[in-house]
């Protein structure tokens, strides 16, 4: 895609607020700002803040503001380009916003500081998403990711999964040009190890999706029973309000309830759901149906009953969480001593939804059953977007194809011809295609033979 070399401008700051800000970037920012700014700024160096006054179109002062000044490359859109800092006002960023294309900028289209700042490779594709992640996100966990992808982990993972690949696609393609001569340039258990390597990366990768979308939308938590052990009382006390009717008639609940809280800086999404058990009542049923529904969505399941009682016997995924919690303990103990006789990795919990005794050690298990590691720098990324998930999953299939048919001893040009097909499936992720030039070179710089 062609970058224009034209001059932009936008607001950058929500609308409405004390201070706003206006971002200028294009090869004639500093020259367009100066134009309407009271001091020159031609002579202006990059990283500098100058403080002066603004004009409108007819060279009347419009406002006191402060300048600041970016010098290519060391911007984010790796252009020149300033930053004008002024009072909220919307009359005044309206006529700056004027002024400014009146003085030779444009009106910035949506998302094209971050396209620029593509374009000229300050941030990946990847990256850039993330900064989209990052303004819309609302949880400590949710900021984590968003930073971490955005400072470039996922990035450099990446980049490092098409470095192996680019050597191992360089052995055999120069095998290739050495065909007549039967030249093997590689030990085949050794790249076999690689391609075993590689595709546990790749997977690891993938299988971090689910996780990674539901901490982004929510971890999915579904309160299953039987009728009138507490479910309803459970999700008010968890989302702190009575989002679910409290009754002692059982079947009240007859459709899912749902609504988000946020525990440990991560955001859960409580479902209550309809008592399972036998009824005539063709509603009840509906509401039993559409409770199994649930279960099966969600990725933790509080698995409710109360003391004496047995819980309920239903089959979950292997992959999700059950947590037995016993409520009602308040009614057949004399005390909250029970809280403390709790196993510290047991999943087994004994509660009072209507009093919160033993809520908070059930909450603080929530959060440890889905947090995130205390430092992502140290560990894989998490993938969150979904572009990326399926790009992930159709490069393991290439991965896949290139090792099934490497063991079969398939000729080498088939085998290669997979690898860059997982090649390219990583690349759609970052932008960053490995092309033909690129194996070329790899080639020549690494293997070359009798230089």
């Amino acid at each position: 895609m062609p970058m224009k070399q034209d001059t932009i401008c936008a607001l950058a700051t929500p609308p409405g607020g004390a201070i706003a800000v206006v971002r200028v970037s294009g090869p004639d920012a500093v020259a367009i700002t100066g134009s309407i700014f009271s001091k020159s700024l031609e002579k202006a160096l990059g990283y500098t803040l100058h403080f002066g006054q603004i004009k409108d179109m007819d060279g009347k002062e419009l406002d006191d503001v402060l300048v600041s000044v970016f010098r290519t490359p060391h911007s984010y859109t790796g252009e020149d380009s300033t930053e004008i800092s002024l009072h909220g006002s919307s009359y005044i960023v309206k006529n700056l916003l004027e002024s400014l294309i009146w003085a030779g900028a444009r009106q910035a289209e949506p998302g094209e500081f971050t396209m620029r700042a593509f374009m000229n490779g300050k941030l990946d594709l990847s990256q850039a998403e993330a900064v989209a992640d990052l303004i819309s996100s609302s949880t400590q966990a949710t900021h984590q990711m968003a930073m971490s992808q955005m400072r470039g982990q996922f990035s450099q993972e990446l980049k490092d999964l098409q470095g192996q690949l680019l050597h191992l696609t360089s052995l055999l393609e120069l095998e290739l040009d050495f065909n007549d001569q039967d030249v093997e340039f590689a030990n085949r258990k050794e790249l076999s190890e690689l391609m075993n390597k590689i595709e546990k990366h790749i997977k690891d990768l993938a299988d971090s999706f689910q996780m990674g979308n539901a901490i982004k939308n929510g971890i999915p938590v579904a309160i299953i029973g039987a009728p009138n052990v507490g479910k309803s009382t459970l999700l008010n006390a968890l989302v702190g309000e009575e989002r679910a009717i409290v009754s002692n008639i059982q079947g009240t609940t007859r459709d899912l309830i749902e609504d988000t809280t946020q525990i440990g800086g991560i955001t859960f999404r409580f479902i209550d759901t309809a008592g399972i058990r036998s009824t005539q009542s063709k509603l009840e049923r509906m509401g039993i149906e559409r409770s199994i529904q649930a279960a099966e969505r969600a990725k933790i399941i509080l698995l409710l009953t109360e003391s004496n009682q047995p819980f309920p016997d239903i089959d979950f995924r292997d992959d999700q969480i059950v947590m037995q919690v016993i409520n009602k303990c308040d009614m057949t103990l004399p005390s909250s001593s029970y809280l403390y006789h709790r196993q510290p990795d047991s999943r087994l919990f004994h509660i009072s939804a209507a009093n919160g005794d033993g809520l908070d050690i059930l909450r603080n298990a929530l959060v440890k059953e889905v947090s995130l590691p205390t430092n992502l720098d140290d560990t894989h990324a998490i993938v969150t977007n979904v572009r990326h998930y399926n790009a992930l999953k159709q490069a393991l299939k290439a991965l896949r194809r290139a090792k099934k048919a490497f063991a079969d001893q398939t000729p080498t040009d088939l085998v290669a011809e997979d690898l860059r097909g997982c090649l390219h499936h990583l690349g759609e992720i970052t932008g960053s295609e490995i092309t033909s030039e690129d194996v070329l070179h790899n080639i020549f710089a690494n293997f070359c033979v009798g230089k």
